[in-house]
């Protein structure tokens, strides 16, 4: 019931999701290398067919670093073709991503090469380790040696000497050291798990024991003629967590000293730990298990003693930095004035606002200020004195660049042109000189420039965004955003894509895109809002209303409140607010009340359930796919942040299931998933089954072997799935007024 793909958003919005990261070039483990700021500030290195070039602005005057020629290994005869890549930090070595493989997500697994600019060398890392299996290799400060993770072990590489030293010797597939279990990258988007000191001389990393985890086991039932069997290590809801350990490894010695850290680690997390600013110092942040009160505490690493230096307390539950804003999905921590001070996000005043702490904790300035919400954290430029983030205070369904200065005198200023109303993406210089600026709306189409800022600018004087929205028209277009005010006074964001040849005289059917959790929005002004991949053809040329609905709960920017209220109450309040908005929709003359279908995924796809169950009077036909119908079965990370313990509040799970309201399906329903799911499991299929078949609800199913929650693996999967989703909708919720 949960998040992004990897999680339980439904699949368009991930898709979203990532063209947003993409475009905004956050670092993630397969797209960080597509662009790499130079630490002159005004170049930027990228891949262009097979060779990696500069770029230096304002000219974007080009030269080749590296040939794709000099990337053919000994005895080869092709260049590596490189995923993605990172410089030393004296830009004389470049570290090369190859042969890369799936973890869950992403692909974090696969080879790595150094190729020394001044040598011009190419070797690769690891020799000894099985073929793709370093994970989140990265140079040492000083450039003279490379460490990574191979098999849940973390290793380093002197570049000189090539000798390989192993720091940890007891990684197994349930003793994780320097990488996370499937719940911690899942929910906190853990995954690179170790740091290097400042001084190169030491590793900090996280060790995280699943042993005592219960085993999901994904049974493949197509690969052979008898079933195989995957173990993942799952905690639902309820089940004790992953105990963690944060460990500093001596490079020179090979010891590992631990964190005497306060708290049972059976009962609380760290999501985020860094370096604090000097090689003797971690900062890390901990959270309780019901993630409503957050620590922060400084390490010694020479003793393991462990200071906390702030705590913050949440009636419902508190977001970390990474949650709502990707870049950081790999680490990061924005230390001010020397590291004497670091940057933090609360949203203790009602909205989500900057502010600047003490390293001891004792003093804090507001830096953002007003009824806003801060969506993003673009760049810190200390030196110039500003934070340039996204916001969006008038309007929740955009996004636009502001600009405010770090000691938090001033107003936010607004860089993005008032004239460019809808969905902004930035890749800032880290001196806030220069960005790459992609734009869209509901009505216009992806347009990119670069600009000089803060005048925001094209460089080359012909601005493709001003052209794209001067070529552009609302009426070409038939989506219409809009709000809706229920009958409780809630007021909603909307779209609604009309029938094309739409004729106010007759009644067409509607058919509603659900989501409605804690982790996305539906309701994004973007181009490609109202659209459904799913459909075969057009929903608006075959005569469908098609509508979406942002309810209470969802990330919204529209304040604390607003996204918190759904605490304890997911399968609740959420599917309330989408009845009462579909009530309102239904009292428009032209639509028909006997052709009412919704669908979702993952979290869309509980949605999907729920409605139909709760308020069968309304929705007629329902498409769900990957749902949760059983809350006590999903992960304890998202379910216990959003619904509390269920040793503590058990009925709560239970009103939010849809299994628990299966006996109420009068309709017409598809349920569809894929049998290697291994975020929403198949056993809430067959739980869903079992209680429709004990009521005698007769309802379709389409199980997908093997595949996972995007149902996107195996040949003809995706055309399939296509084509039982149209034909469906067409049958049970015929298209066209009358």
């Amino acid at each position: 019931m949960n998040k992004p793909l990897k999680t339980l958003k439904p699949l368009w919005f991930l898709l979203l999701s990532l063209y947003l990261v993409l475009c905004s070039f956050a670092g993630i483990a397969q797209s960080r290398g597509a662009v790499y700021w130079l630490k002159s500030g005004n170049a930027y290195a990228q891949q262009e067919g097979g060779d990696i070039v500069k770029y230096t602005l304002p000219a974007r005057s080009k030269q080749i670093i590296l040939a794709k020629e000099k990337l053919v290994p000994a005895g080869k005869t092709e260049p590596l073709k490189v995923r993605s890549f990172a410089f030393s930090a004296d830009e004389q070595k470049l570290l090369l991503y190859t042969n890369t493989v799936k973890v869950w997500r992403l692909d974090t697994r696969g080879d790595y090469w150094v190729y020394d600019l001044q040598n011009q060398t190419l070797e690769q890392l690891g020799t000894e380790r099985p073929a793709s299996s370093l994970m989140f290799a990265k140079f040492s400060p000083d450039g003279k040696q490379v460490a990574y993770v191979s098999e849940n072990n973390i290793y380093t590489e002197d570049l000189s000497t090539k000798k390989v030293t192993q720091l940890t010797k007891d990684g197994t597939r349930k003793r994780i050291n320097g990488t996370f279990d499937w719940a911690y990258e899942e929910e906190f988007y853990c995954r690179d798990g170790f740091r290097w000191s400042p001084d190169s001389k030491k590793i900090a990393f996280w060790q995280i024991d699943a042993t005592d985890v219960k085993d999901y086991l994904l049974v493949n039932l197509t690969d052979s003629i008898y079933p195989g069997v995957l173990p993942v290590e799952y905690p639902v809801a309820g089940e004790a967590l992953s105990p963690y350990k944060i460990g500093v490894a001596d490079v020179a010695t090979v010891k590992t000293t631990w964190m005497d850290v306060p708290g049972d680690p059976r009962q609380h997390y760290v999501p985020r730990m860094e370096w604090a600013a000097n090689p003797d110092e971690l900062i890390l942040q901990q959270l309780n298990r019901k993630q409503n009160e957050s620590k922060l505490y400084l390490c010694n690493i020479a003793s393991g003693q462990a200071k906390q230096i702030y705590t913050e307390k949440d009636e419902a539950w508190i977001d970390i930095l990474p949650t709502w804003d990707s870049k950081y999905s790999f680490g990061g921590w924005d230390w001010l004035n020397n590291g004497k001070e670091f940057l933090w996000a609360s949203e203790k005043d009602g909205w989500r606002h900057l502010y600047r702490r003490s390293r001891d904790g004792k003093k804090e300035s507001l830096i953002t200020k007003g009824n806003y919400d801060v969506m993003e954290i673009v760049v810190v430029d200390e030196a110039d004195g500003y934070v340039y983030f996204m916001a969006s205070p008038d309007n929740a369904t955009q996004q636009y660049l502001y600009r405010t200065r770090i000691n938090g005198k001033g107003k936010p200023e607004r860089l993005s042109p008032a004239a460019q109303a809808g969905t902004h993406a930035y890749m800032l210089s880290p001196n806030g000189e220069f960005a790459f600026h992609r734009f869209s709306n509901y009505y216009t189409k992806p347009a990119s420039d670069w600009i000089s800022l803060p005048n925001h600018k094209a460089l080359d004087g012909n601005s493709a965004v001003e052209s794209a929205l001067a070529q552009s028209n609302k009426s070409d277009v038939p989506v219409t955003f809009f709000k809706i005010k229920t009958s409780e006074g809630v007021e909603m964001d909307a779209w609604m894509v009309k029938p094309t040849a739409f004729d106010s005289t007759k009644k067409y059917p509607v058919v509603f895109q659900v989501y409605t959790e804690p982790a996305g929005q539906t309701v994004i002004d973007s181009y490609g809002a109202g659209s459904n991949r799913l459909y075969k053809g057009s929903m608006a040329d075959d005569g469908y209303l098609y509508v979406s609905v942002d309810n209470r709960g969802t990330p919204a920017p529209k304040g604390r409140a607003w996204r918190k209220s759904i605490y304890r109450k997911v399968g609740m309040l959420n599917i309330s607010d989408q009845a009462q908005a579909a009530q309102e929709i239904l009292k428009l003359p032209y639509v028909d009340t006997s052709r009412v279908a919704v669908w979702g995924w993952s979290g869309g796809g509980s949605a999907t359930l729920n409605l139909l169950f709760q308020y069968p009077g309304i929705y007629k036909t329902g498409i769900a796919i990957a749902a949760v119908a059983n809350q006590l079965t999903y992960d304890n990370i998202y379910q216990e942040r959003y619904m509390g313990l269920p040793q503590e509040n058990l009925e709560d799970f239970v009103k939010g299931s849809p299994i628990t309201h299966a006996r109420n399906l009068k309709g017409n329903l598809l349920y569809i998933h894929g049998t290697g799911d291994d975020n929403v499991h198949y056993n809430n299929a067959a739980q869903l089954v079992n209680e429709l078949i004990k009521y005698n609800k007769q309802f379709q199913i389409m199980p997908y072997p093997n595949r996972t929650h995007s149902i996107s693996e195996g040949e003809g999967t995706s055309e399939h799935l296509s084509t039982l989703y149209t034909n469906y909708l067409k049958q049970y919720c015929p298209p066209g007024g009358r």
